[in-house]
């Protein structure tokens, strides 16, 4: 049951995160410096790729 509860946290966690790491990718502001520059945010990376595996581990756990 632990488990179960625990895979729903982390989904939920996993969900706002990547949602983050997108509108931080989307934002006025790093639009302008991937027009400047060509760099994304690595707080969009990390936000993106950390709310994937985290919602992973979370559908593993509910499992």
């Amino acid at each position: 049951m632990n488990n179960k509860i625990l895979g729903i946290v982390l989904i939920a966690v996993g969900v706002a995160l990547a949602l983050w790491g997108y509108d931080v990718f989307n934002s006025a502001g790093s639009q302008i410096s991937r027009a400047l520059s060509g760099n994304t945010p690595i707080e969009a990376w990390f936000g993106m790729v950390g709310g994937v595996i985290c919602a992973a581990v979370g559908f593993s756990k509910v499992r």
